[in-house]
């Protein structure tokens, strides 16, 4: 246990940091703590119980992306069961020296994390590439300050958003459901068939994706995005404007029904969350939570899930609740019904969603 130098002690912290760390992870860790209780642990043995916990995972990459305590750790929470985290809430630091693997490894951390019952706010990630680059973003936007100055306010940022997060307890949640299958042809649908009869009281909105209907995103500038979004609009306009947009506003979940298309969410899908950059502009997401149905043929439900947990939790800002995705394997059509206590898991889903968000 130690006490960060500076102001008074607020609240408590645990804070994960596996191996020896540089001296600019140091910087971000000390500065983004500061008045802060942070008891530290450095290895998987250490690790006792992380139940009612703010835990900041504090990661140093080598160039290869590898940090070899930190998998140990994820080894051990994966395999202490789906509650060892129970009640906990998360955000990470990450340092390489290298301008790769930084966001894949942050996203494989929420995952073990989260199957263990973790949850996780919104842009949980403050991530300190080799050069710093990543930064040159909100440099334009703050040009009086250094690439290094942006990056210790980032993780601050980061940790303040965990220390001060707290859950949202609804009466009567509404909730919006986006996929682009057929109900004929869907063992992803048919899956969410059997959630949604546990979910009879909530108040579910719908909406099919239609093969052409959303354009991807054009790529406009910062400053023509940023037009657009004032009156909540875009460029290509069409559905998302007139249907998504206005039914994530006025939702307080989100769940996505993910079919596994070449370990890839699909075309349609993908294309909305690219174009929910307009109506990010204005209205950020942190008040809403986001799940996931994914069901694959063969295998690789877990790379869909951690692209949603790149695009919408660390992008997008959209929380993350504990155990957020069911993921299941079937290929050919009714296949899904067939997978034993479907109807279980399909039902403990449902429960999940009701015990994480119901006053």
């Amino acid at each position: 246990m130690f006490i960060i130098e500076g102001d008074e002690v607020l609240k408590e912290l645990t804070v994960l940091m596996p191996g020896e760390i540089s001296d600019r992870l140091k910087k971000m860790l000390e500065y983004s703590t500061k008045g802060y209780n942070a008891s530290i642990i450095r290895t998987s043995d250490e690790i006792m119980c992380l139940k009612n916990r703010k835990i900041l995972f504090a990661v140093e990459l080598s160039d290869m992306g590898i940090n070899i305590e930190l998998f140990k750790m994820l080894k051990k929470i994966r395999l202490s069961g789906n509650s060892f985290m129970e009640n906990s809430y998360g955000s990470i630091l990450i340092n390489t020296t290298s301008e790769l693997f930084s966001r894949d490894i942050a996203r494989k951390i929420i995952m073990y994390a989260n199957l263990a019952g973790c949850m996780f706010p919104g842009r949980p990630l403050s991530e300190a590439t080799g050069s710093l680059r990543n930064f040159n973003t909100q440099k334009k936007i703050v040009p009086h300050l250094s690439l290094e100055e942006i990056c210790l306010e980032d993780s601050k940022n980061a940790v303040e958003r965990l220390m001060n997060f707290k859950i949202k307890k609804l009466f009567n949640p509404k909730i919006l459901v986006l996929h682009s299958s057929n109900y004929e042809t869907s063992n992803t649908l048919s899956l969410w068939k059997m959630v949604k009869d546990n979910l009879s009281d909530y108040d579910i909105n719908e909406i099919h994706i239609e093969n052409g209907s959303v354009r991807d995103c054009k790529g406009c500038s910062y400053k023509a995005c940023k037009h657009y979004s004032q009156s909540t609009n875009c460029f290509y306009g069409g559905i998302m404007v007139e249907e998504v947009y206005p039914a994530i506003i006025n939702c307080d979940i989100m769940i996505m029904l993910c079919p596994n298309y070449n370990d890839s969410i699909s075309a349609n899908l993908s294309a909305v969350i690219n174009r929910l950059t307009a109506l990010f502009r204005k209205t950020k997401f942190y008040d809403k939570y986001f799940y996931a149905i994914i069901v694959s043929g063969f295998s690789g439900s877990d790379i869909i899930a951690q692209q949603l947990i790149s695009s919408l939790n660390i992008n997008k800002t959209f929380m993350l609740p504990p155990k957020f995705a069911l993921m299941e394997t079937a290929n050919d059509y009714g296949e899904i019904e067939k997978v034993e206590n479907i109807q279980d898991k399909a039902k403990e889903f449902a429960e999940n969603i009701k015990r994480c968000v119901e006053k």
